[in-house]
């Protein structure tokens, strides 16, 4: 039932019952966390095409925050968020959002980063097949979400700029990998324990400030790294 995760701490608490999953759904603070990622790995160039960072963002953006999510809700089986929106409805936003975000990384690997091109076919495999949980869910698991939600994220943003993989990036990528993996294993007893109406309040709590602090974390740490490089440039 949505109710599992209508009371999700990212979930707004006003408008709609519709309007509410519709946000919940995107997992903001999630979806940010992985997009500040593409935003470190881009600032790890050393020269910053500001047009290339824009649109790296905007491609994780509608691939990882809409389509994936989308995907999700209709690969899991425990549906939390309920049939609010229909299978089809969700596979028409999941798939326009995924055209309009390859749409845009076609343009660049055409004329400019011809070495993003591996990243994407990574990135699509993963798209689907763990949130769709393909070849019997083999895909569905911690080591491959902290891959395409940490790691190739940040080589993605560094790709874009730059159209090459350097040490220093695979570096900066495995570390996000482990942000990642962080995110997941703690989410995974938090949804649990939620689900399952458990008295463990406190074990609760602390998850979410964990949750709450990778997340929060990713981003600041992306948005200092970004007013930094402006003031600098």
């Amino acid at each position: 039932m949505y109710d599992s995760r209508i009371n999700e701490w990212f979930v707004p608490r006003f408008g709609p019952l519709r309007f509410r999953v519709a946000i919940g759904m995107l997992f903001l603070p999630y979806t940010g966390m992985c997009v500040s990622f593409t935003v470190i790995g881009s600032l790890l160039a050393e020269d910053l095409a500001w047009d290339r960072l824009i649109a790296i963002v905007v491609i994780y953006i509608l691939a990882l925050g809409v389509s994936a999510h989308a995907l999700d809700s209709i690969g899991s089986k425990r549906k939390p968020w309920g049939n609010i929106f229909s299978s089809r409805a969700l596979l028409a936003i999941a798939l326009t959002a995924l055209a309009v975000a390859y749409a845009i990384g076609i343009y660049y690997i055409v004329f400019y980063v011809p070495f993003l091109a591996i990243v994407a076919v990574l990135e699509g495999f993963f798209l689907f097949a763990y949130n769709l949980e393909l070849f019997n869910a083999r895909f569905h698991n911690n080591l491959f979400f902290s891959i395409s939600w940490g790691g190739l994220p940040l080589l993605a943003g560094y790709v874009m700029q730059t159209n090459s993989i350097s040490i220093p990036a695979l570096i900066a990528s495995s570390i996000t990998a482990l942000a990642a993996y962080a995110e997941i294993r703690v989410s995974r007893p938090y949804k649990e324990l939620k689900r399952s109406n458990t008295a463990e309040k406190e074990k609760i709590i602390l998850y979410e400030k964990v949750l709450k602090l990778l997340s929060v974390g990713s981003i600041g740490v992306s948005v200092s790294m970004l007013m930094v490089r402006m003031l600098l440039s």
